[in-house]
């Protein structure tokens, strides 16, 4: 069970140990448990850090990319993390990009999976009527390739969300600033080593999103994981898992267990 630490107006899972920080940022409707696989297999090499990302916490007027990237730089400043390796899916590959692009001084690597940033094919900027069960749970299992990855819990935690007036105008709002924050024009400054790890059958950011960003990243490498949907370290999660920790023993000289 991941346990989360509440600290200076932060709350975060971190590993703790004094290794390079493997920095984890979930998506718009993600939680902790979307890096369960990850957090297991590189805690005891790496300091595995998910800061929760305060989407339905931080004042109205915020809710949006900036105040999310905002939130992750004085979270690692807080920290006083030297460098670190982010690893960011959906939404939170996006803040990844964005956070990279203004402290290139900061990260080491960069790790993208079904990232948005230049096109995605989301539930769209409106919600339809609350309430509606069956409509969230296809979505959610629109996200996978087995729709059996989208667990009753899973779906019972995005209906929630959804299902409340104040979470789902925070999540409208943020899908609609993820949409005006296009990174297409951006992505030649980013010269840090980078990873694009996607699934073949992500429909949510198709594989032309991937091959776009290899395209526009000038240090990237690209992996096509066959089988799997949006949420790839959740899905196939050895194969993730097994891209990643060669990616950073090569960057970071940590030979993972």
């Amino acid at each position: 069970m991941i346990q989360v630490i509440k600290e200076n107006g932060f709350q975060y899972y971190e590993s703790g140990s004094d290794a390079p920080v493997l920095l984890l940022l979930h998506g718009l409707m993600g939680a902790l448990s979307n890096f369960e696989h990850v957090t297991d297999k590189f805690k005891n090499d790496y300091n595995v850090v998910i800061p929760i990302l305060p989407i339905m916490d931080m004042p109205i007027k915020n809710v949006g990319l900036k105040g999310l990237v905002e939130h992750i730089d004085k979270f690692v400043e807080f920290k006083g993390y030297d460098k670190v390796n982010v690893l960011g899916n959906s939404l939170g590959g996006h803040l990844a990009l964005l956070y990279t692009l203004k402290r290139p001084n900061k990260v080491n690597t960069m790790i993208l999976t079904g990232s948005s940033g230049l096109y995605e094919n989301a539930m769209g900027t409106s919600f339809p009527k609350r309430g509606n069960y069956e409509y969230i749970k296809s979505k959610a299992e629109e996200t996978f390739y087995d729709p059996k990855t989208a667990t009753k819990e899973l779906v019972d935690e995005i209906f929630g969300q959804v299902s409340d007036r104040n979470s789902a105008f925070r999540i409208i709002l943020t899908a609609k600033s993820a949409i005006r924050h296009n990174v297409g024009d951006k992505l030649n400054q980013i010269t840090v080593p980078t990873l694009i790890i996607w699934g073949k059958q992500d429909k949510v950011t198709p594989p032309f999103v991937a091959e776009k960003f290899h395209d526009l990243l000038p240090n990237s490498e690209l992996h096509f994981i066959d089988k799997c949907g949006h949420a790839a370290m959740m899905e196939v999660p050895e194969k993730f898992n097994e891209i990643l920790s060669e990616f950073l023993t090569r960057h970071t000289n940590v030979h993972s267990s």
